[in-house]
């Protein structure tokens, strides 16, 4: 019987088994809006305007942006991806998309944005952005994340620059304190969203080795962290307002879901080992809605005539 060898085309045989939806999975399209929703949020507060047709162009550079770093990341990362329960659908680990394919088309999308925000925007943007980009792929997913628990902390801080690549967009200054008020507010809401998620899914993390705080420290230390990350966040959601650049609108929203926060951070924390899963995933559950709920208070109020003070 003749061995069956396999083909030095076989990955792109995969490749061609993707689909419209295969490649839409592979930009990550609920991390994309989340992006790009903050930084629309922070161009519609930010002082000034841009016209309408360079303002999408600006959103979607930083989508596809926000699409290549997530390509790249699941590039990189298809072994891990391959062992989780969570991940392992993914066009990489599934072979719909081979990994030289995913590679080639972050690295593609990646250099698109960059270059079309700089040709388009403007400079500030796009550096911006290219940092973004990079600090995601070459910090967070090819170092931190396999590296130390603090991987989520630290590789946050590419999650949260979407809102000040939106306002540079629109004021071409980086500088401003609002935007970077916005910074930390996704800065500080990156830990605790992430761990609820690991706790549910600490089995997956575990399996494959990656040093969630989990993983790492247990359950307990980990619960501890969820809560008290939650108290830097509600001071720095309410920090805008406290210092004029919001109105009681935006301040409302904040200081209501901040507390909300809490009160289900303290749930968890409390919760018995046999509700735990159900706890974090409720925290998790409801830190996105609070990220969208404090960003679109923001946008309504100053589309309502609550600007920012400048």
């Amino acid at each position: 019987m003749t061995a069956v060898t396999a083909s030095p085309n076989a990955e792109g045989a995969r490749a061609s088994l993707a689909g419209p939806s295969d490649y839409l999975a592979l930009l990550k399209p609920r991390v994309m809006s989340l992006v790009v929703f903050t930084a629309l949020a922070a161009m519609i507060v930010a002082p000034g305007g841009l016209h309408p047709v360079l303002a999408m162009s600006a959103l979607l550079c930083i989508a596809v942006g926000a699409g290549a770093a997530g390509a790249l990341n699941q590039w990189f990362d298809a072994d891990i991806d391959a062992i989780m329960t969570r991940t392992r659908t993914r066009p990489v680990p599934a072979g719909k998309i081979g990994s030289q394919e995913a590679l080639e088309f972050g690295g593609t999308l990646a250099l698109f944005s960059v270059f079309a925000m700089a040709f388009l925007v403007g400079y500030v943007p796009a550096v911006l952005l290219a940092a973004t980009i990079a600090f995601y792929v070459f910090v967070y997913t090819m170092w931190l994340k396999r590296s130390t628990v603090q991987n989520i902390v630290i590789g946050g801080a590419a999650g949260a620059l979407p809102p000040v690549i939106g306002w540079a967009a629109v004021t071409g200054n980086a500088f401003d304190g609002l935007p970077w008020l916005l910074f930390l507010i996704i800065f500080l809401w990156t830990p605790p969203h992430f761990w609820a998620l690991a706790l549910a899914g600490h089995d997956d993390y575990a399996r494959a080795k990656v040093p969630m705080l989990p993983v790492v420290k247990g359950s307990r230390v980990t619960r501890n962290h969820i809560l008290a990350y939650t108290f830097p966040l509600a001071a720095a959601a309410v920090a805008p307002t406290l210092l004029n650049l919001t109105g009681p609108v935006y301040g409302a929203v904040a200081a209501v879901g901040s507390v909300a926060f809490i009160a289900l951070a303290f749930v968890l924390w409390r919760a018995p080992a046999e509700q735990e899963r159900t706890a974090a995933l409720r925290v998790f559950a409801f830190s996105i809605f609070y990220l969208f709920a404090v960003f679109t208070a923001l946008a309504v109020e100053k589309l309502i005539g609550f600007a920012p003070l400048t």
